[in-house]
Protein backbone atom coordinates (compact mmCIF):
# COMPACT_ATOMS: atom_id res chain seq x y z
CA UNK A 1 0.00 0.00 0.00
CA UNK A 2 1.22 3.43 -1.02
CA UNK A 3 0.43 6.81 1.07
CA UNK A 4 -2.37 8.58 -1.05
CA UNK A 5 -4.37 12.00 -0.33
CA UNK A 6 -7.33 13.25 -1.52
CA UNK A 7 -9.50 16.79 -0.76
CA UNK A 8 -12.51 17.14 -0.49
CA UNK A 9 -13.84 20.47 -1.57
CA UNK A 10 -16.89 22.60 0.78
CA UNK A 11 -18.53 19.25 1.72
CA UNK A 12 -21.87 20.06 3.39
CA UNK A 13 -23.37 17.39 6.62
CA UNK A 14 -19.29 16.79 7.46
CA UNK A 15 -18.00 17.69 10.82
CA UNK A 16 -15.57 15.15 12.66
CA UNK A 17 -16.65 15.38 16.22
CA UNK A 18 -20.44 14.55 14.99
CA UNK A 19 -19.41 11.72 13.04
CA UNK A 20 -16.83 10.41 15.04
CA UNK A 21 -18.39 10.69 18.42
CA UNK A 22 -22.34 9.68 17.80
CA UNK A 23 -21.50 6.12 18.90
CA UNK A 24 -21.43 4.67 15.81
CA UNK A 25 -17.83 3.84 15.71
CA UNK A 26 -14.97 2.70 17.57
CA UNK A 27 -11.84 2.49 15.97
CA UNK A 28 -11.37 6.57 15.55
CA UNK A 29 -9.75 8.74 17.71
CA UNK A 30 -8.99 11.94 18.26
CA UNK A 31 -5.52 13.65 17.55
CA UNK A 32 -3.73 16.62 19.19
CA UNK A 33 -4.41 18.91 15.93
CA UNK A 34 -7.75 17.95 16.20
CA UNK A 35 -7.91 15.28 13.27
CA UNK A 36 -9.34 11.76 13.77
CA UNK A 37 -7.23 8.41 12.49
CA UNK A 38 -8.67 5.79 12.05
CA UNK A 39 -8.38 2.19 10.51
CA UNK A 40 -10.89 1.03 7.46
CA UNK A 41 -10.82 -2.50 6.40
CA UNK A 42 -6.87 -2.64 5.55
CA UNK A 43 -5.70 0.68 5.72
CA UNK A 44 -5.16 3.60 8.21
CA UNK A 45 -6.95 7.33 7.40
CA UNK A 46 -6.39 10.36 8.90
CA UNK A 47 -9.05 13.02 8.38
CA UNK A 48 -8.77 16.84 8.93
CA UNK A 49 -10.93 19.17 8.13
CA UNK A 50 -9.69 22.74 7.40
CA UNK A 51 -12.01 25.79 6.90
CA UNK A 52 -14.70 24.33 4.21
CA UNK A 53 -12.19 21.66 2.63
CA UNK A 54 -11.77 17.84 4.13
CA UNK A 55 -8.16 16.04 3.73
CA UNK A 56 -7.42 12.81 3.80
CA UNK A 57 -4.32 11.03 4.02
CA UNK A 58 -3.41 7.82 4.72
CA UNK A 59 -2.68 4.05 3.28
CA UNK A 60 -5.06 2.08 1.90
CA UNK A 61 -5.97 -0.59 -0.86
CA UNK A 62 -7.58 1.06 -3.84
CA UNK A 63 -7.77 4.58 -4.89
CA UNK A 64 -8.15 6.85 -1.56
CA UNK A 65 -11.01 8.97 -3.21
CA UNK A 66 -13.59 5.73 -3.73
CA UNK A 67 -12.53 4.58 -0.53
CA UNK A 68 -13.33 7.50 1.63
CA UNK A 69 -16.16 8.39 -0.90
CA UNK A 70 -17.83 4.62 0.26
CA UNK A 71 -16.74 4.54 3.48
CA UNK A 72 -18.32 8.01 4.53
CA UNK A 73 -21.29 7.78 2.35
CA UNK A 74 -20.40 10.81 0.11
CA UNK A 75 -22.47 10.28 -2.74
CA UNK A 76 -26.00 10.62 0.10
CA UNK A 77 -27.82 14.13 0.06
CA UNK A 78 -27.50 14.99 4.02
CA UNK A 79 -28.58 18.25 3.25
CA UNK A 80 -32.22 16.76 1.35
CA UNK A 81 -32.88 14.33 4.17
CA UNK A 82 -32.07 17.16 7.14
CA UNK A 83 -34.70 19.24 5.68
CA UNK A 84 -37.57 16.43 4.84
CA UNK A 85 -37.19 15.45 9.34
CA UNK A 86 -36.55 19.34 10.56
CA UNK A 87 -39.76 19.92 8.82
CA UNK A 88 -41.12 17.39 10.83
CA UNK A 89 -40.97 18.83 14.50
CA UNK A 90 -39.15 21.53 16.32
CA UNK A 91 -37.43 18.96 18.52
CA UNK A 92 -36.11 17.46 15.51
CA UNK A 93 -34.96 20.47 14.07
CA UNK A 94 -33.29 20.88 17.15
CA UNK A 95 -31.34 18.37 17.27
CA UNK A 96 -30.41 18.28 13.95
CA UNK A 97 -28.77 21.66 14.28
CA UNK A 98 -26.81 20.11 17.48
CA UNK A 99 -25.33 17.76 15.15
CA UNK A 100 -25.56 18.83 11.52
CA UNK A 101 -22.46 17.47 10.54
CA UNK A 102 -23.12 13.68 11.59
CA UNK A 103 -22.77 11.13 8.91
CA UNK A 104 -23.50 7.22 8.70
CA UNK A 105 -20.49 5.53 8.12
CA UNK A 106 -20.48 2.40 5.82
CA UNK A 107 -18.48 0.13 8.39
CA UNK A 108 -17.58 -3.35 6.95
CA UNK A 109 -20.95 -5.61 7.92
CA UNK A 110 -18.35 -8.66 9.98
CA UNK A 111 -16.59 -5.75 11.78
CA UNK A 112 -19.34 -3.90 13.16
CA UNK A 113 -21.17 -7.38 13.74
CA UNK A 114 -18.26 -8.18 16.12
CA UNK A 115 -17.99 -4.78 17.61
CA UNK A 116 -21.45 -4.14 18.64
CA UNK A 117 -21.47 -7.93 20.73
CA UNK A 118 -18.65 -6.13 22.43
CA UNK A 119 -20.75 -3.07 22.71
CA UNK A 120 -23.04 -4.45 25.31
CA UNK A 121 -24.14 -3.51 28.14
CA UNK A 122 -20.50 -1.69 27.81
CA UNK A 123 -19.03 1.87 28.02
CA UNK A 124 -17.22 3.38 24.63
CA UNK A 125 -13.73 3.82 26.34
CA UNK A 126 -13.80 0.13 27.24
CA UNK A 127 -15.51 -1.17 23.85
CA UNK A 128 -12.10 0.80 22.16
CA UNK A 129 -9.74 -1.15 24.34
CA UNK A 130 -11.12 -4.27 23.86
CA UNK A 131 -11.60 -3.56 19.84
CA UNK A 132 -7.88 -2.61 19.56
CA UNK A 133 -6.31 -5.46 21.43
CA UNK A 134 -8.54 -7.79 19.74
CA UNK A 135 -7.19 -6.26 16.47
CA UNK A 136 -3.28 -6.58 17.79
CA UNK A 137 -3.36 -9.96 18.38
CA UNK A 138 -4.82 -11.21 15.65
CA UNK A 139 -5.12 -8.48 12.80
CA UNK A 140 -2.50 -7.34 10.22
CA UNK A 141 0.01 -4.91 11.57
CA UNK A 142 0.26 -1.41 9.06
CA UNK A 143 2.89 1.15 9.98
CA UNK A 144 2.38 4.49 9.19
CA UNK A 145 3.93 7.86 10.71
CA UNK A 146 6.46 5.81 12.31
CA UNK A 147 3.41 4.32 14.38
CA UNK A 148 2.05 0.76 14.44
CA UNK A 149 -1.96 0.15 13.55
CA UNK A 150 -3.71 -3.03 13.26
CA UNK A 151 -6.28 -4.01 10.99
CA UNK A 152 -9.66 -5.83 12.68
CA UNK A 153 -9.49 -9.64 12.28
CA UNK A 154 -11.26 -11.42 9.08
CA UNK A 155 -13.73 -14.70 10.32
CA UNK A 156 -10.42 -16.90 9.15
CA UNK A 157 -7.91 -14.99 11.62
CA UNK A 158 -10.57 -15.93 14.45
CA UNK A 159 -11.99 -19.01 13.63
CA UNK A 160 -9.61 -21.15 15.75
CA UNK A 161 -9.64 -18.64 18.97
CA UNK A 162 -10.77 -20.20 22.09
CA UNK A 163 -13.20 -18.98 24.86
CA UNK A 164 -9.91 -18.60 27.24
CA UNK A 165 -7.92 -16.54 24.79
CA UNK A 166 -11.17 -14.55 24.21
CA UNK A 167 -11.23 -13.62 28.29
CA UNK A 168 -7.74 -12.77 28.20
CA UNK A 169 -8.71 -9.71 26.27
CA UNK A 170 -11.00 -8.38 28.94
CA UNK A 171 -14.52 -9.39 27.54
CA UNK A 172 -15.99 -11.03 29.65
CA UNK A 173 -19.63 -12.60 29.57
CA UNK A 174 -19.01 -11.52 25.58
CA UNK A 175 -16.47 -14.17 25.02
CA UNK A 176 -18.34 -17.39 24.50
CA UNK A 177 -20.83 -15.25 22.21
CA UNK A 178 -17.75 -13.94 20.16
CA UNK A 179 -16.61 -17.73 19.63
CA UNK A 180 -19.65 -19.01 18.47
CA UNK A 181 -20.70 -16.08 16.27
CA UNK A 182 -17.40 -16.77 14.79
CA UNK A 183 -18.26 -20.25 14.44
CA UNK A 184 -21.56 -19.48 12.68
CA UNK A 185 -20.32 -17.20 10.23
CA UNK A 186 -16.72 -19.24 9.56
CA UNK A 187 -19.21 -22.53 8.58
CA UNK A 188 -21.50 -20.38 6.35
CA UNK A 189 -24.13 -21.04 8.76
CA UNK A 190 -24.90 -16.74 8.49
CA UNK A 191 -24.03 -15.51 5.01
CA UNK A 192 -22.68 -12.21 5.56
CA UNK A 193 -22.46 -11.43 1.12
CA UNK A 194 -26.18 -13.14 0.64
CA UNK A 195 -27.77 -10.60 3.68
CA UNK A 196 -26.18 -7.46 2.12
CA UNK A 197 -28.40 -8.18 -1.21
CA UNK A 198 -31.44 -8.71 0.66
CA UNK A 199 -33.89 -5.68 0.72
CA UNK A 200 -36.19 -7.09 3.33
CA UNK A 201 -34.51 -5.55 6.42
CA UNK A 202 -37.23 -7.77 8.98
CA UNK A 203 -35.40 -10.73 7.00
CA UNK A 204 -31.95 -10.08 7.35
CA UNK A 205 -32.91 -8.96 11.02
CA UNK A 206 -34.40 -11.83 11.74
CA UNK A 207 -31.01 -13.59 10.41
CA UNK A 208 -28.67 -11.21 12.27
CA UNK A 209 -30.88 -12.43 15.41
CA UNK A 210 -29.50 -15.84 14.94
CA UNK A 211 -25.73 -14.85 15.81
CA UNK A 212 -24.97 -15.59 19.73
CA UNK A 213 -25.17 -12.16 21.32
CA UNK A 214 -26.91 -10.31 18.69
CA UNK A 215 -30.62 -8.97 20.15
CA UNK A 216 -33.01 -6.60 19.09
CA UNK A 217 -30.94 -2.92 19.95
CA UNK A 218 -27.68 -4.85 18.57
CA UNK A 219 -29.20 -5.81 15.96
CA UNK A 220 -30.36 -2.37 14.74
CA UNK A 221 -27.09 -1.05 15.38
CA UNK A 222 -25.69 -3.46 13.07
CA UNK A 223 -28.48 -2.87 10.18
CA UNK A 224 -27.72 0.94 10.58
CA UNK A 225 -24.06 1.63 11.22
CA UNK A 226 -22.93 -1.35 8.76
CA UNK A 227 -22.69 -1.51 4.98
CA UNK A 228 -26.16 -2.73 5.31
CA UNK A 229 -27.30 0.78 5.89
CA UNK A 230 -30.59 0.29 6.68
CA UNK A 231 -32.36 3.53 7.69
CA UNK A 232 -35.87 2.06 8.01
CA UNK A 233 -34.65 0.92 12.00
CA UNK A 234 -34.52 2.32 15.10
CA UNK A 235 -31.93 1.29 17.81
CA UNK A 236 -33.36 1.62 20.99
CA UNK A 237 -31.07 2.34 24.00
CA UNK A 238 -31.49 4.04 27.42
CA UNK A 239 -30.58 7.51 26.20
CA UNK A 240 -33.00 6.93 22.90
CA UNK A 241 -35.79 5.67 25.71
CA UNK A 242 -35.32 9.18 27.64
CA UNK A 243 -35.49 11.47 24.58
CA UNK A 244 -38.72 9.79 22.79
CA UNK A 245 -40.18 10.02 26.48
CA UNK A 246 -39.57 13.28 27.46
CA UNK A 247 -40.13 14.82 24.08
CA UNK A 248 -43.24 12.73 22.63
CA UNK A 249 -44.54 10.12 25.07
CA UNK A 250 -44.51 12.05 28.60
CA UNK A 251 -44.43 9.05 30.72
CA UNK A 252 -43.71 10.00 34.64
CA UNK A 253 -41.21 6.23 34.70
CA UNK A 254 -39.01 6.54 31.55
CA UNK A 255 -38.27 2.88 32.09
CA UNK A 256 -42.08 1.84 32.16
CA UNK A 257 -42.01 2.66 28.54
CA UNK A 258 -42.29 -0.35 26.03
CA UNK A 259 -40.06 -0.28 23.13
CA UNK A 260 -42.99 -1.45 21.14
CA UNK A 261 -44.33 1.98 22.24
CA UNK A 262 -41.08 4.03 21.31
CA UNK A 263 -40.83 2.22 18.19
CA UNK A 264 -44.65 3.02 16.74
CA UNK A 265 -44.07 6.43 17.33
CA UNK A 266 -40.60 6.26 15.68
CA UNK A 267 -42.08 4.58 12.22
CA UNK A 268 -44.98 6.74 12.03
CA UNK A 269 -43.50 10.09 12.70
CA UNK A 270 -39.95 9.60 11.10
CA UNK A 271 -40.89 6.75 8.71
CA UNK A 272 -37.86 5.19 6.48
CA UNK A 273 -35.93 7.84 7.74
CA UNK A 274 -36.32 6.26 11.62
CA UNK A 275 -32.71 5.36 12.13
CA UNK A 276 -30.76 9.00 10.62
CA UNK A 277 -33.86 10.66 13.03
CA UNK A 278 -32.72 8.39 15.84
CA UNK A 279 -28.90 9.63 15.53
CA UNK A 280 -29.31 13.30 15.63
CA UNK A 281 -32.02 12.52 18.96
CA UNK A 282 -29.63 10.51 20.42
CA UNK A 283 -26.33 12.83 20.10
CA UNK A 284 -28.48 15.63 20.67
CA UNK A 285 -29.66 14.10 23.95
CA UNK A 286 -26.46 12.67 25.42
CA UNK A 287 -24.15 15.41 24.07
CA UNK A 288 -26.28 18.29 25.34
Amino acid sequence: MKEQKYILKNQNSFELKDIFECGQCFRWNKQEDGSYTGIIKDGIINVKKENENIIFTGKCDGNIKDVVEYYFDLNRDYEEIKQKLANIDNYLKTSIEYGKGIRILNQDLWETIISFIISANNNIPRIKGIIERLSQKYGNEIEWNEKKYYTFPTPEQLKKVTVEEYKKLGLGFRDIRLYETTKMIVENKVNLEKMKCNPNTQEVKKELLTLSGVGPKVADCILLFSDLKRFDVFPIDVWVRRVMNDLYIKENDEEKVSKLKIEKIAYEKFGDLAGIAQQYLFYWRRES
